[in-house]
């Protein structure tokens, strides 16, 4: 958590001076580049790094990491032939031209995006949280220093992506390492791969859609305001979330981490109390946190960003009990996995996914905070019944035991 912290702290330390050297603009147009990315980097493994962490025996684990990776290896090249050969039909479907030159960075950064989500869950398994947080520190000084260079320079949306591209390098390299100082290796081959694919099929089956849904409705959120409303908006969206959303990353991911490693040597009879356990825990502690948020975010915003940005502020306000909501429901949605139960998982994504679209296109005729505020109360809506789903499932488990 305290690498993580840092991790974390670096770009939000660092948002004020990058407000003022890119305009909304390019926030808006790196916003839709990671909009299109987010799609295709949370499946580039075919979702087979989340069995990483499952087998009892590291050379299972290492042909589930092979398997990731050639997968990976297929929908980034194909993705490459997608946009070489599609390129201008692709910009009229965005209906944005700043992004052009950038589309074709969007292979390598999916790419880029898979391997060091194998890396993690691998790293996860051998409990190097340290060196996660590291890897996590590590990347977000490459990434602060590469904007604020190129920032300095007034290259635009180019010193975002690139920060980006060049921040993932580096933690992927630290990550790596330790990998490869097991030799493991040597024990890849093509017929343990080949099990393994069989035996957690129901990873792709299940997770793998359910993460193209989520992955969607990330990006068509913010395809939609670019559409609906323009790139300046979405670039003031894409600031008010990121802030918003920062106690939730700040140790979001090393939560999610270590109950995932909880859970997965935990009985089914104990899950109920350690899922109970974590809600309280997580409501007693950080609701605070999300209720000065809600109340001064605007103001806050005014006075770190720039006026310019006050937009951004009561974006951030708006989506405060949403956000708080996701960051509780992220970890527990692990224990479908857990519980070879992704089937469930999937079901709430379809109806998750659809109230976004739903409420952009009835609601596109409104005023833009109007329709987040919207968006904000029913996604919240959903998500707590997402808690009450998780509840009574492991207190079935616990019936059983």
């Amino acid at each position: 958590m305290t690498g993580t912290t840092i991790a974390q702290a670096i770009p939000i330390a660092i948002s004020p001076i990058l407000t003022r050297l890119y305009t909304p603009e390019d926030f808006g147009v790196f916003a839709l580049f990671m909009a299109i990315v987010s799609i295709f980097g949370t499946i580039a493994n075919g979702r087979y790094e989340l069995a990483i962490m499952l087998p009892k025996k590291d050379e299972d684990a290492i042909n589930i990491f092979a398997l990731g990776f050639i997968i990976n290896v297929v929908i980034s090249l194909t993705l490459l032939i997608i946009i070489l050969i599609f390129h201008d039909y692709i910009l009229k479907l965005l209906n944005n031209k700043e992004i052009s030159p950038w589309l074709y960075f969007v292979p390598l950064t999916v790419f880029l995006m898979g391997i060091f989500n194998l890396l993690n869950y691998f790293n996860n398994r051998m409990k190097q949280y340290k060196d996660l947080a590291k890897a996590n520190v590590y990347k977000s000084i490459a990434g602060a220093i590469a904007q604020l260079s190129l920032g300095f320079l007034k290259a635009g949306a180019l010193g975002l992506i690139s920060g980006q591209i060049i921040s993932q390098m580096v933690s992927n390299t630290k990550l790596f390492i330790n990998v490869k100082k097991l030799n493991l290796f040597n024990h890849v081959y093509k017929i343990k791969i080949i099990a393994n694919a069989k035996k957690y099929k129901k990873l792709p089956l299940y997770n793998l859609p359910n993460a193209i849904l989520d992955g969607l409705r990330e990006s068509i959120i913010n395809i939609l305001i670019n559409t609906f409303y323009s790139v300046a908006t979405l670039g003031q969206f894409s600031l008010g979330r990121r802030m918003v959303q920062f106690p939730s990353s700040l140790i979001g991911s090393s939560i999610s981490q270590v109950f995932f490693q909880k859970i997965s040597n935990a009985k089914e009879s104990e899950l109920y109390n350690i899922v109970k356990n974590f809600i309280l825990k997580t409501i007693l502690f950080f609701s605070p946190i999300f209720l000065i948020i809600y109340i001064f975010a605007p103001f806050i915003f005014s006075i770190v960003f720039g006026e310019k940005w006050k937009l951004a502020g009561q974006i951030a306000s708006f989506m405060t009990p949403w956000i708080f909501l996701n960051f509780i429901t992220s970890p527990l949605s692990t224990i479908f996995i857990r519980l070879n139960l992704q089937e469930i998982l999937l079901i709430f994504a379809v109806f998750y996914n659809i109230l976004p679209i739903l409420t952009f296109f009835f609601l596109k005729t409104y005023d833009f905070l109007f329709v987040i505020k919207m968006l904000s109360l029913g996604m919240s809506f959903l998500l707590f019944i997402f808690i009450i789903i998780v509840l009574i499932i492991t207190k079935s488990k616990e019936v059983l035991k």
